[in-house]
């Protein structure tokens, strides 16, 4: 069973969820099974007419593993693409934290972790897990997506490029001092920065974690609408890259 939420560090540290990302359907293999949508590529060329249509080797998400430290309030942080043969132990210990198997689901023997990041591995690019690294330090763990290519595309008015944001804070020590609220804005303006052809970053946190909400408040976004998604009514929060700077 995939994530319906992510974990924070805003508000005391049973109450750790924020939400985005790739897993809006019952299964994560909804979202990463899927192929770019027909529809998504014409809607691209009416946009852009001069530019041809992406090749089936076109990197969805700008190449994450490229995009390198970003200096951020609380550290110089630096998302790092999983490789499971490294960081499976440390996430699986992570996903058996009551606080985050409540919204995750992936608690149980590393396997549960394994199955729901190789199918991440194992798809076409449009989900990038990653641990997010805070002064040399594997802190968290990032799930970074093509929410445009992902069924949460059904539930609101999608842009080509809306990228999402999926996140939990791995240690106990880490949550409740804000780290939550300053990575994910330090994060958001890097996909920004990385993805050109980006205009906003969604996320989708579960309606009744207010501290979740007030996270991604604190980080910069708004709150655009309640959604009704398959296991949950969630908030949806954008960040705008025309407002950036404003918020």
């Amino acid at each position: 069973m995939p994530p319906t939420d992510a974990s924070t560090d805003i508000g005391t540290g049973t109450d750790t969820a924020t939400g985005t990302g790739p897993d809006f359907g019952p299964d994560c293999e909804e979202t990463l099974d899927l192929r770019l949508p027909s529809e998504f590529l014409a809607l691209r060329v009416q946009e852009q007419p001069d530019m041809p249509a992406l090749p089936p080797d076109d990197d969805l998400l700008d190449h994450v593993a490229d995009w390198g430290a970003t200096a951020t309030p609380v550290g110089v942080f630096h998302l790092v693409p999983v490789q499971l043969g490294r960081d499976l132990p440390l996430i699986a210990r992570w996903m058996n934290d009551p606080a985050v198997a409540v919204f995750w689901e992936l608690a149980g023997d590393a396997s549960v972790a394994e199955r729901h990041l190789r199918a991440q591995l194992a798809g076409d690019g449009r989900s990038v897990p990653c641990l997010g690294v805070l002064d040399g330090t594997p802190m968290s763990y990032w799930e970074i997506y093509r929410a445009d290519l992902d069924p949460l595309a059904r539930n609101y008015p999608a842009r080509p490029h809306d990228t999402g944001i999926h996140l939990l804070i791995g240690g106990v020590a880490d949550r409740g001092r804000g780290l939550g609220s300053a990575l994910l804005r330090s994060v958001a303006d890097l996909v920004l920065d990385r993805r050109p052809s980006c205009t906003r970053v969604v996320a989708e946190p579960d309606l009744r974690n207010t501290p979740s909400v007030a996270a991604f408040l604190n980080a910069g976004f708004r709150f655009s609408a309640e959604v009704d998604l398959p296991d949950k009514r969630a908030a949806l929060m954008v960040r705008d890259r025309a407002l950036r700077h404003l918020l």
